[in-house]
This record gives structure tokens, sequence and C-alpha cells, in this order.
């Protein structure tokens, strides 16, 4: 007579006769099980033979109970809090829907009978189980808890409700303290429903708020909370103190970090979905005196400019820029202060090339945003993966266009001037003030005069302007001081109105609504050729651009007020006087 099979063993008939396991496979398996007494389905998953998804509808099949596929499955908040989360978290199991009765039950294990008699007593319901893998089960739990957001109001009433529970019942809160770790309190606390809650606030909020930074900043009795919008921080609503510790723990378990280590800097990313739309979140905690300040730079791909058209560069910069970029070969320098879009505006250049005529590859530190059909490498400092390191491989990886991220020292300066000479097109940015300076900082690296008059084709100098708020813009007139301080006359202006936002609800009452670029564009023509060998200073260098065309930052930013897009004050902030 035949032995009955096991349920481990039905279950790997099963994946057998699907075509995800082979039967020598099983017979590995069922060695290895006799020898370690481990269940045959938990060796098949912790050998990742077989995924969570291909392992459930096996396992449906043998059980006769239907699969369900929870990211396609929308689910009410109704049903999802007929349980609650505690329940559903340590059952593995979540309601999806109700028909009169009867409530569908997606469940990791379906022969668990004690979570199904804890269902039906606690929902008065029959149970239909339907089956998902535990992770899938688990993520909804997840994504149904992120959409209740609140106010900061309710986190903080949610926090000093659990507080005066805490207290009523004789529990004593421990304070921790910059020394005293607790990994478990700080893993628990971190967990917390008020703690996901705040910890979804902040960032639903700033997406919204179209924030480009969050800055949570610890003092002594309270936790600032800022939002960089349009280039300028802004104060929000602080949440609690009492929630900052698990807040950055929380913030680190999203980032894959450390949460045990709060004396060393940390850094991370982390992919958050809003409103359907998937941002990526590069996060830095740096300790200080109150404990871990924390900034996350929101980077939203639609910010993305899909062709080189879309910049919004004035005709004469489009020209010199898209000749540039459209050579067969040379260097293309965009720089400027952190913050003003050079990266932004490199990405929109590789879209623009992005082909599979071309071989393109980056080296960013770290990667912002991920392009399909471009080869991305991110530097990794601490296993000697620098920029010089990585762009030697790369050059003998046969590209036809490289960028990098930033030129920084000599060895990535004299690495990038040689794959320019040798018939690469280079993409980079550095951090001067003005578009001829980028020789002088070339020269500053030790770069020959001779090597960068032939590898440098275009120099570019960028800043990020504040539009003038749509909702409230209205006509204004300067004082002749103002004209002055730009080293123009009020006729300047002639025939052109200038605007002002007067400041309403939807700019926060800034009178500022989004920003727009400007881009300085020094094409290096023969006589900048000669200067450049001559070693001339970046001002001659600049007096001859200038002789030839060349259009400076604030040209283009006075062109901007003259079109009702920026403001005077906007000029006088993001440009110097040439």
């Amino acid at each position: 007579m035949a032995a009955v099979k096991t349920f481990g063993e039905r279950i790997a008939d099963a994946l057998v006769e699907d075509g995800l396991l082979k039967a020598a496979q099983v017979e590995e398996l069922l060695e290895q099980q006799k020898k370690e007494g481990t269940r045959l389905i938990k060796l098949i998953a912790d050998k990742g033979l077989v995924t969570e998804s291909d392992m459930a509808v096996s396992m449906g099949r043998v059980l006769n109970v239907p699969p369900v596929n929870l990211p396609r499955c929308g689910i009410s908040l109704e049903v999802a809090e007929l349980l609650p989360r505690d329940v559903c978290q340590n059952h593995k199991v979540l309601p999806i829907s109700r028909l009169e009765n009867k409530l569908f039950l997606a469940m990791a294990d379906p022969l668990n009978v004690l979570a199904i008699d804890d269902v039906r007593r606690i929902t008065k319901m029959d149970v239909s189980p339907m089956i998902a893998s535990e992770k899938s089960i688990l993520d909804k739990l997840h994504n149904l808890d992120s959409g209740k957001v609140g106010t900061m109001d309710d986190i903080i009433d949610a926090a000093k409700q659990a507080e005066d529970a805490a207290e009523a019942e004789g529990l004593e809160t421990v304070k921790e303290t910059a020394e005293q770790v607790n990994l478990d309190q700080l893993a628990a606390s971190s967990e917390e429903a008020p703690v996901i809650k705040l910890a979804n606030l902040i960032l639903v909020q700033a997406i919204k708020e179209r924030a480009s930074d969050i800055h949570i900043e610890p003092f002594e009795k309270m936790v600032r909370l800022r939002y960089r919008v349009d280039g300028a921080l802004l104060d929000k609503v602080p949440p609690p103190k009492n929630l900052q510790i698990a807040l950055s723990s929380r913030l680190k378990i999203m980032s894959s970090l450390d949460i045990a280590e709060r004396r060393l800097p940390q850094d991370g990313r982390m992919r958050v979905k809003v409103a359907g739309r998937d941002f990526d979140l590069r996060v830095s905690f740096l300790p200080t005196v109150h404990g871990e300040k924390v900034v996350l730079r929101v980077l939203d791909k639609s910010n993305l400019s899909a062709s080189m058209d879309k910049l919004g560069l004035d005709a004469d910069t489009f020209r010199r820029f898209k000749a540039a970029v459209d050579a067969p070969h040379g260097l293309l320098l965009v720089t400027g202060p952190t913050g003003s879009g050079k990266t932004t505006t490199l990405y929109s250049a590789l879209n623009e090339l992005n082909n599979p005529e071309y071989n393109i590859v980056t080296v960013e530190d770290p990667v912002e945003f991920q392009i399909p059909g471009i080869n991305q490498v991110p530097v990794k400092k601490e296993i000697g993966l620098t920029f010089a390191s990585a762009l030697r491989s790369i050059l003998r990886q046969d590209p036809d266009i490289v960028m990098i991220g930033e030129i920084r020292d000599t060895e990535t300066a004299e690495i990038a001037v040689e794959a320019a000479l040798t018939g690469h097109q280079v993409l980079s940015t550095m951090h001067c003030n003005d578009a001829p300076g980028a020789i002088a900082r070339l020269d500053d690296m030790s770069i020959a005069p001779f090597l960068i008059s032939s590898s440098v084709v275009l120099a570019c100098a960028q800043r990020l302007m504040r539009r003038i708020c749509s909702h409230c813009k209205e006509p204004v007139t300067y004082p002749e001081k103002m004209f002055l301080d730009l080293g123009i006359t009020q006729n300047f202006f002639e025939g052109a109105t200038i605007y002002r936002g007067r400041g309403c609800d939807r700019c926060n009452n800034t009178g500022y609504s989004g920003r727009a670029a400007i881009l300085e564009a020094m094409t290096v023509t023969d006589d900048i050729r000669k200067a450049i060998i001559a070693r001339a200073s970046s001002m001659e260098i600049g007096k001859i651009a200038r002789s030839q065309g060349m259009r400076t930052l604030r040209d283009v930013a006075l062109d901007k007020v003259r079109e009702g897009i920026s403001t005077l004050e906007q000029t006088l902030v993001v440009t110097a006087a040439h």
C-alpha cells in the first residue's frame, strides 16, 4: 500500500505539475528534509526556488482554496476595519470583501484553524478563506494604513491618549537618552500606529505641497518641521517631541538603515507611492546635541523634461546647448550651486540622446533618477568605488556618452578631459559661479590649458528663479533705485508690464509658485581657446564670450521679468552683475 503523502509533498507535486520545480529538485529537498527535519514548504521558500505568489496559487489548487491577487484588489476601509490590525498582523490575514454574513478572507495559511476561529468570533460572520502570499498581505496592510494619515493634531491627540492610557495602567514611560539604546523598544515604538501615521503624514503633506526637501530638526523642548518649497524653507506644524526617537527609527526602517546607530551620520533612500505616483526620497541622518536631524530630498521624476526644448530656454541659449549635445565628442559642463537644477538639465539632455544606437553610462553620487536604457553606476566610497575608479572601468565598457555626476577632484577631471579628447561625449557638473569660471576651476585642478581648450565644447551656469503665482499676479511699479541696483534704466522695460505676486492661499502668501531655470551658455570658440591657452582670467574670458553674443544669467533673468514669469527681486537674489 502506497504511503500517504504529506501536505508538503502534495504541494511539491503540484509545483512540478505547474512546471515551477523539477522532480530532481524535489528529491534533493526531501533528502535535506530528512536530515534537517525542516518543513518541505519552508525549504522551497528559503531557497527561493519558487516565488511566493506562484507558491500561493499551487497551494490553493491542492487545498481547493481560490487564490487572490491582492496588489490588484481594491479593499474598502469599511471591510478592512472589520478586523483589528494586530489580529491581521499576527495571523497574516486580511478581510477582502463581504457578502451579507459571509466574509472573504485572504490568508497566508488557509489551514490555520485558530485564525479562522478568531476571525469568526470577532466578526460574528462566516469565513470563506482565500489564499495569498504573506508578503502581499503585509504590503496591503501597510498601504491601507498609509492611506489614513489624518492631521498633525489627530496624531498629537492619539499620542497623548496612548501616553495617558499607559500612565493609567501604571506603566512607566522610559525616556531614552543618546547613550541608552533598547533595540526591542525602538523597533516596537517605530511600528506603533501614531508613529506610522506621523511619518506618512509628513511625507504625503510634503509631496502635496511640492516640497523638494523635508527638514526634521530636534531641539531641547520641541521638534521643528520645515519644507523647502520653491527654494524657500517654510515652517509647518511641529510633530510631538515625545515621538522624536520613534519617528527617526521609523524613517530609518523605511530607508533600510540601522536603527541602533544614532552617533554617526547615515544616508539611505526610500520609495513611496502617493496618489498613484512613485517618489524616490534621499534620506540623511545627522547626530546633533538634541538628537538626529533628518533631511529627506524628494526626487520627483515628473520634473524631468522629456526633451531639451521643454527646459524653457531662450532661443539663443537653446541653440548653443543643443549644438553641444549634438556634438560627436567633447566635454559639456553645467555649473552652479547645490539645488540649482544642474543634474535635472543633464538628465533632460540624456533623455534626448537616449536611443539604442548609443551606449550611455553614468556615474553618480547617488543615482537620483533611474532612466530605462541608461547604465547608471552609483559611487560607493566605502568600498573604493569613487568617480575616478568607476570612470576608468566605464571607459573600458565601450561607451559613446558618459555622464559624470560631479567633477570634484583632479583625478576625475583628468579622466573626463581624456575621455572627451578620445572621441567620447562627456557631460558633467561642477561647483562655480558662472560659465567662464568652469575654465578657471579646471585650471585650478592642474589640467593643462591646451587640454581644456581642446576638450570643453560648452560651459554653462544655471540657476532657478521663482515663478510668480498665477492666482495673485498683479502689475507693480518699482522705485528707480531698484533699476539702478540692477544696472539698467526704467526704459529697459518700455512697452512691457512688470508683475509681482500679492500673496494668496494657493502660494502660502509668498507670491511665488514653482521655479524656472535660467542658463548662461558659453560656447568655446577659437578666440576663447586662445584666451584659455594664454591663461586669461575668467573675467577676460567672460568679456570675449559676451562680445560674441553670450547672454549672462542677469540678461536671461531680466527676460523672465519682461515676460511676466518672475520678479526683479528674484533677479537680484539669483544673479550677479557682470
